[in-house]
């Protein structure tokens, strides 16, 4: 299966390998996820087409929250409400994956990563990086496109979409397959790792599954896990609308300001026609895309972490579960209620605070000020 991957000398790739999680969640949007808002950037720093479109050039909407806590005394006195962190930090861009799960892990770190930029990767992080590398080159040959402006960014994501999924239906499985949705009320992307048909039975619905990797021989704790079976589940969200809801094209050119008339430049064109697709604009790419998720299955109810151990690849425990819809939406109303500003950051509870030993800001987190040197 072929995946085109920007090839502006600043862009990074759409579709990198996305970091395996060892310990803890520390990477909080991976290099993937983020590549569209870094190679957009990079285009238009070149002299590109800009970033927002002429039609669209115009001062977005803030969201703003309460200050938090009410403030008491007269109407002078109250302040200002703050913009929120969705709208300060993702701005015209969609929640990651990364993002909720970061946030779950601990919304005090999701703070500090926010306000001071992400620590640098750890040696066994780099290691869960090159782990997932070697998994998609496993199925997926690359190819170099040319890029140079967010929708042809997108066009090449949803393109990507349409390859990995044709490759799921006669193959059986694929992996690293970008997802959209809208969730409630807030758009958000990922990287499925995997996903494969069944082998046994009559089923025709695919099982997604996330292989992590792990530096030491231990069995992950219930709060890696319950970080974990987000994360699937935020996938089998967004691929379970995809499938099944209409895609919501306007408020989707709306919200990330882009042109469905933008002509495609002649690589973008070139490298879909040679996958059998006739496209001279966004929107046209869009059609296949829509087209494409109306032929797909749902997924499986039942969901799988694989848990390898850095060294040798070994599988220390393949852990299955039932989505359970009602518990993901209250964690996603959870996390989103950090990022719109409902609440101040909570820190980790007293039992899992053994998460603090791997922050890299911990002798700045106020909840450890106090406590006794690890």
């Amino acid at each position: 299966m072929h995946h085109a991957s920007p090839s502006s000398s600043s862009s990074s790739s759409a579709a990198a390998a996305r970091p395996g999680t060892e310990e803890f969640p520390v990477d909080i949007v991976s290099d993937e996820e983020m590549a569209l808002i870094d190679a957009a950037l990079a285009a238009a720093a070149a002299g590109a087409r800009p970033l927002l479109s002429a039609a669209a050039r115009r001062a977005a909407v803030p969201l703003f929250c309460a200050a938090y806590p009410p403030a008491a005394g007269d109407i002078e006195d109250t302040p200002l409400p703050r913009r929120s962190r969705l709208a300060r930090f993702r701005e015209r861009r969609a929640l990651a994956v990364t993002d909720i799960t970061a946030t779950e892990w601990c919304e005090k770190q999701m703070e500090f990563v926010l306000e001071r930029g992400k620590p640098e990767k750890t040696v066994a992080m780099k290691v869960g990086s090159d782990r997932h590398a070697q998994l998609e080159q496993e199925v997926v040959e690359r190819v170099d496109v040319a890029i140079r402006s967010a929708e042809e960014l997108w066009a090449v994501k949803f393109i990507n979409f349409i390859v990995g999924t044709n490759q799921l239906m006669f193959e059986g499985m694929t992996r690293e397959i970008p997802v959209i949705g809208f969730v409630e009320g807030s758009w958000m992307i990922g990287i499925i790792d995997e996903i494969k048909m069944p082998t046994v039975g009559v089923s025709l619905q695919p099982m997604l599954v996330d292989t992590k990797t792990r530096s030491t021989r231990t069995i992950p704790s219930e709060a890696q896990k319950r970080n974990g079976r987000l994360q699937l589940m935020c996938y089998k969200y967004l691929w379970d609308n995809l499938t099944t809801q209409k895609f919501p094209a306007e408020n989707f050119f709306s919200y990330f300001d882009l042109d469905p008339n933008y002509l495609l430049s002649d690589d973008v064109k070139g490298y879909i026609n040679s996958l059998g697709f006739n496209a001279k604009t966004f929107e046209d790419v869009l059609k296949y895309f829509k087209v494409t998720c109306h032929t797909l299955p749902r997924s499986q109810e039942q969901l799988l972490l694989r848990y390898e151990l850095q060294e040798d690849h070994s599988l220390l425990e393949a852990y299955g579960f039932t989505y359970d819809a009602r518990w993901f939406k209250d964690q996603i109303q959870e996390v989103l209620s950090f990022w719109i500003g409902s609440h101040e950051p909570k820190f980790v509870a007293e039992e899992e605070r053994w998460k603090c030993r791997f922050c890299k800001f911990v002798s700045d987190c106020p909840m450890t000020a106090s406590m006794p040197r690890f």
